[in-house]
């Protein structure tokens, strides 16, 4: 019977241990629970907005560690980040040119204007705003300009679109950091169009080329023919003026004596048969001692007639 009462009692006594562990244990997990609940570590590049009791409180959290009020305060994380947002976009050029393109947004939301969004709008912000939004900034300007001129002019097209997006997402406090057109596509006619006129353009220059080359050497050889000429004339002036100095050095070299000394030189001994009838027979007067003296031309004297003669 004792025994018995000995066993009875300790079992008691192990019941009662094993309550007590138990309540230590729910306490300990409850202080966890509590604990963990009390507090909140923000990510680097996000805003805490503050919930209480799902409210949005006007106070949020900034980066790192922060208290709390468990089970009635939560926080939610919104990034402030730089955010990329990539879609095709369809829209209608100025000359009705349906234009396929990609673009590239890069976006991020102001922290101050974090609580804002979320209360507003949530954490989807994307889908809501920037996707409409976008398409519809698109759609404007690619209206405004000629498919040539959006292939030309890409780069105005696109500051264009970032300060429509700009004046429609900054009262949201999303600023677009960066807009990109990634690429045009157009429709197979256009393409060909464009193509064509590409080839004929080439070929338009490459014939003004062709005749500008033919000119210049039209030119040239035009430039080599006056030269040509030009030294044709003075060589012919050149020769013209040797000539006429020798035929000048030849006449100054001619005298009378050496004019009939060139005349006997090359008589043949034969009288002429018809001569004037004052010079004796001889082609002209010449007189043998005249040759060592001046070579004065002497008139032929005529004899004067004799009276026996005339009798």
């Amino acid at each position: 019977m004792a025994d018995f009462d000995k066993i009875r009692t300790g079992g008691h006594n192990s019941k009662g241990s094993a309550g007590k562990i138990a309540g230590l244990a729910v306490a300990g997990v409850i202080a966890v629970v509590l604990i963990a609940s009390s507090f909140t570590i923000v990510p680097a590049g996000n805003t805490g907005v503050v919930l209480t009791l799902g409210k949005v409180s006007n106070t949020s959290f900034g980066e790192g560690f922060h208290l709390k009020i468990p089970f009635v305060q939560a926080v939610e994380n919104m990034s402030n980040k730089i955010q990329v947002y990539e879609t095709p976009a369809s829209a209608v050029s100025k000359d009705l040119q349906t234009v396929s393109s990609n673009i590239a947004v890069n976006y991020r939301l102001v922290s101050d204007k974090s609580a804002d969004m979320y209360q507003n709008v949530g954490t989807d912000y994307q889908t809501v705003l920037i996707t409409p939004v976008v398409q519809e900034c698109m759609k404007s300007a690619t209206a405004k300009y000629t498919a040539e001129q959006l292939i030309t002019e890409r780069q105005a097209v696109g500051d264009e679109v970032k300060s429509a997006l700009d004046a429609k997402l900054n009262s949201y406090g999303i600023y677009i950091e960066k807009f990109n057109i990634v690429n045009f596509d157009f429709s197979a006619e256009f393409n060909n169009a464009i193509e064509a006129k590409q080839v004929a353009e080439q070929n338009l220059l490459k014939t003004e080329t062709e005749q500008k080359q033919a000119i210049t050497i039209a030119e040239a050889q035009a430039k080599q023919k006056v030269i040509a000429a030009e030294a044709n004339a003075n060589a012919i002036l050149a020769e013209a003026q040797a000539q006429a100095e020798a035929n000048r050095l030849i006449e100054a070299s001619l005298s009378e004596k050496v004019i009939a000394y060139q005349q006997i030189d090359k008589w043949d001994g034969v009288m002429p048969k018809v001569v004037s009838g004052d010079s004796n027979g001889m082609l002209i007067n010449i007189n043998p001692d005249d040759l060592g003296k001046s070579s004065t031309y002497v008139p032929p004297t005529t004899t004067p007639a004799n009276d026996n003669d005339t009798e």
